[in-house]
């Protein structure tokens, strides 16, 4: 990484929650369906390089990235996670939230 897009990713990046769903075949108006997704491993991709971070028990992730757009990936993820892309903007963190699919129906 070079200095400049070290500099870049102090100032901009992602955070968010992860979440994993449906928890439950079948989902009740009265409870959620879906789960923070504690300890997941986000992978976030751009030219070749792979930055990784760990979400904290709630779920929570924050990562420093360069501004730019970046390929989502969720390690482990067995049937899918949304969004599949995620766009850094210059000078500030923008809030992405993640869903994965747990394949429960």
């Amino acid at each position: 990484m070079t200095a400049l897009a070290f500099l870049a990713a102090l100032l901009s990046g992602l955070t968010g929650i992860v979440s994993r769903g449906p928890v439950t075949p079948v989902c009740r108006p009265d409870q959620p369906c879906s789960k923070p997704y504690a300890h997941a491993v986000l992978l976030f991709s751009a030219s070749g390089v792979t930055r990784s971070v760990r979400a904290d028990e709630k779920g929570v992730y924050r990562i420093g990235l360069a501004p730019g757009r970046y390929a989502v990936r969720v390690r482990d993820a067995q049937f899918g996670w949304r969004p599949l892309f995620a766009v850094v903007p210059r000078g500030r963190y923008a809030h992405v939230n993640v869903s994965v699919d747990t394949g429960i129906r």
